[in-house]
């Protein structure tokens, strides 16, 4: 039974301490953006042109269908 007495007190600490992070998660825009990170990973960081979703997106044609651009090299 005295365990009971530091326990609960520790508990509700670690509760409030947890909402405290939530709230200051929110109020800093952690949860802003949710769709951007997902979208970010199918491109490559190391190749700004990847603009196909873009172009089909606009109606436009893709880069890809661009002869002149299939004569540069990939990016590792």
């Amino acid at each position: 039974m005295p365990a009971l007495y530091v326990m609960i007190p520790a508990a509700l600490l670690i509760v409030a301490i947890a909402i405290y992070i939530f709230f200051w998660a929110v109020d800093s825009g952690q949860y802003d953006d949710l769709d951007g990170p997902a979208h970010s990973i199918l491109f490559d960081d190391q190749d700004p042109s990847h603009t196909a979703a873009v172009d089909e997106a606009k109606g436009q044609p893709s880069s890809e269908a661009d002869p002149a651009r299939k004569s540069e090299p990939p990016h590792a």
